[in-house]
């Protein structure tokens, strides 16, 4: 059965569909069954993975209000191994539907449970909110990891998300545990940006990857042609860093996998 992570952090633009298709595309690529749920309204792990949002038929939206069942909302994506439900933007009117429904916490949990013996992860990328959607998405999840820029702001908002991950796994979910924290945009020659990531390692402990992802105009291009950077260019520092997190997670889980030998060889022209 798969584990479920959600990818969540309530600030918005710290990398959290960035890491959530690249983190999946590099599971993929190390010979695991992978499949994404944008639960994002902006569809922007849809659009980045090459999905043409405005022709998709089922969305996460039809699967969460019961119009369609999990199977019928799957797409294949340009990554082997790897399967994403669409976002559109029919999913923003969910928050207000949802609310009249019984167990609408529990709605994405109900619907992905008999699709999750077909894959080994999947993964959740949230919306840049606290709302129904990532309570949904806190509900289903085995665990959240949380992305977290190398700013001081950052900082600000670490309580007010801990304090939502504490109340969802004392309501709604018991077994939610935390997989990781990571710090993305990283640069080593600012010394705020190094200030911010010794605390937030201080702050979590064992919970604060190693990893770090860099600034990288390479992760930043690579949507843009509906590739992740794995594809897109796996030898960038954005594509190494990414590829050693995804490393350093299955480590983690004591999850054994096929390492790549040859990083040029995931590339794909573009």
């Amino acid at each position: 059965m798969a584990k479920t992570i959600a990818i969540a952090n309530q600030k918005g633009g710290v990398g959290k569909t960035t890491t959530c298709v690249n983190l999946a595309a590099y599971f993929a690529a190390f010979g695991k069954r992978v499949l994404i749920i944008d639960n994002d309204p902006q569809g922007n792990a849809s659009s980045g993975l090459g999905v043409e949002k405005h022709k998709v038929k089922n969305s996460v939206y039809s699967l969460i209000i019961g119009d369609c069942a999990a199977e019928a909302a799957i797409l294949p994506t340009g990554v082997d191994g790897l399967d994403i439900i669409p976002s559109n933007i029919d999913l923003a009117g969910a928050e207000a539907e949802l609310v009249s429904l019984d167990r609408r916490e529990s709605s994405l949990k109900r619907a992905i449970a008999p699709i999750k013996d077909n894959y080994d992860y999947i993964f959740i990328d949230c919306p840049p909110f606290i709302g129904l959607l990532t309570l949904n998405a806190l509900t289903a999840a085995d665990s959240i990891l949380i992305p977290m820029q190398g700013e001081y702001f950052a900082l600000e908002g670490l309580s007010q998300l801990m304090n939502t991950i504490k109340l969802a796994k004392k309501i709604l979910n018991p077994s939610l545990e935390i997989e990781g924290v990571v710090v993305t945009m990283f640069n080593a020659r600012t010394n705020l940006v190094n200030s911010v990531a010794e605390e937030i390692t201080h702050y979590f402990g064992k919970k604060a990857f190693a990893t770090r992802i860099p600034r990288s105009v390479r992760l930043a291009e690579a949507p843009s042609f509906g590739m992740p950077i794995s594809q897109f260019d796996p030898t960038s520092a954005g594509g190494i860093a990414y590829k050693n997190l995804a490393e350093e997670v299955l480590n983690r889980n004591r999850d054994r996998f096929v390492p790549i030998k040859n990083l040029s060889s995931l590339k794909r022209k573009v």
